[in-house]
């Protein structure tokens, strides 16, 4: 058994604004495939390292900022939150690999990359999908992307070479105007990426669509202490002032990093797991999730992270499994991103053959978390504990989790658990 599993897709959906007839001789549905190269071939040596360590700041900065405006959704309220900002920055960076002018500026001034160029952008997340993907003997992690393109449909060659060079993508033709067959062509790639955890992602696609740019993100990690399944017991988790449900609570005593910050009111803590990712629980006070929401945002976490200390810990935890599905377009829109929605885009970098513009961009994400961590109860560990009295940490009410990976300093999905039977 494996102890957490998130998965993340987003799919962004280019609609041709007046479509052309394809043109003769111009299907690529036979090369498409080769253009993608080898996992295991080395990448050319750049300053990939630098340019993935430039864009961590603005990552994170996108993803607070993003989550205040999905938390703000009227179809968000009261729901579970869960997404993955840095799968959602690289499908953005990498639907700007084919964006010129105003349309360009905009999508990288919604990222935070204003300053920066596309050079660095690209090679930053080319570095940062080679060290997700050195996969660990105990933590999997896998990203990369898909182009679905229409038969016949002429797409700019370099285009496809970038995004397969720097965003791991592979391109494949499907047929767009057999709307149910293209949608089923595309959620067997993904359900395929992502370990048929994201089945049906994608349906009710318009027969005028020309591509479809898709990101995806898969981790699947084991505790660095898992916890007892004998201990997991029935508990009361309050979701709202009115509504009480009942949760698997697990339950486990250990030293692990916290910090009760008292200005924010929240109680903040790490969970590891083995390699090199964390889960970090954010637990505002009561009735001051709100507060906690409007005000988070990066130096938090640093300042937290600083601030952490090694303690004995009673660690109840429920536990659950939940799927988010969010429709971005407007949130984007809201972000700054406007031109590539309307008949203003400019994607002449994608494609010369006709005017497209972004008709929707998708985002699905899961989140699953259980006692195990491992797939044998026969490992043992045993910790050295303090004498003093353990303190608790109860995850009865609302909260948030930020799964982070210490190498590139990435946040790779944010949510919050409001109810975890849901």
């Amino acid at each position: 058994m494996w102890g957490k599993i998130y998965y993340s897709v987003i799919a962004a959906l280019l609609a041709a604004s007046a479509l052309a007839a394809p043109h003769e001789g111009h299907d690529h549905g036979g090369h498409y495939h080769h253009l993608h190269h080898g996992k295991d071939e080395a990448h050319p040596s750049h300053d990939g390292e630098d340019a993935s360590h430039l864009l961590s700041p603005h990552n994170a900065d996108f993803a607070f900022s993003f989550y205040k405006k999905l938390a703000l959704q009227p179809d968000a309220q009261g729901k579970n939150i869960f997404f993955s900002p840095v799968g959602i920055s690289m499908a953005l960076s990498m639907l700007a690999v084919g964006a010129k002018g105003t349309t360009l500026s905009q999508i990288y001034s919604s990222l935070g990359y204003s300053g920066l160029q596309a050079q660095q952008v690209n090679e930053g997340f080319e570095h940062l999908i080679h060290m997700l993907g050195h996969s660990q003997d105990n933590l999997q992690l896998e990203a990369g992307a898909g182009v679905a393109i229409r038969e016949g449909f002429k797409v700019v060659d370099q285009f496809l070479k970038d995004v397969q060079h720097y965003y791991n993508s592979e391109p494949f033709s499907v047929d767009f105007s057999k709307p149910e067959i293209a949608a089923e062509e595309i959620n067997k790639f993904i359900a395929k990426k992502t370990h048929d955890k994201i089945t049906k992602m994608v349906k009710d696609l318009d027969s005028d669509m020309v591509m479809m740019l898709i990101n995806y993100m898969y981790f699947r990690g084991k505790w660095d202490k898992p916890f007892d399944a004998q201990l997991t017991h029935k508990a009361d988790f309050k979701v709202d002032e009115n509504t009480t449900v009942q949760v698997d609570m697990m339950k486990r005593t250990g030293r692990y990093d916290i910090y009760q910050d008292p200005v924010h009111k929240t109680t903040v803590m790490m969970v590891p797991y083995k390699g090199n990712s964390s889960m970090m629980i954010v637990l505002p006070d009561e009735g001051k999730m709100k507060e906690v929401e409007e005000s988070i945002c990066r130096h938090h976490l640093k300042s937290w992270h600083d601030q952490l200390f090694r303690s004995s810990v009673d660690l109840f935890m429920p536990k659950f499994s939940i799927s988010a599905t969010s429709k971005l377009n407007d949130i984007l829109k809201d972000m700054g991103v406007t031109d590539a929605f309307s008949d203003a885009a400019d994607f002449s970098g994608m494609t010369e053959e006709v005017k497209v513009k972004v008709s929707q961009v998708v985002h699905q994400a899961v989140l699953s978390v259980d006692e195990k961590g491992t797939e044998a109860a026969a490992a043992t560990t045993i910790e050295i504990m303090p004498m003093s009295l353990p303190g608790n940490v109860r995850l009865n009410r609302p909260f948030l989790v930020l799964i982070v990976e210490d190498s590139t300093k990435s946040i790779l999905f944010m949510g919050k658990i409001t109810n975890p039977t849901e």
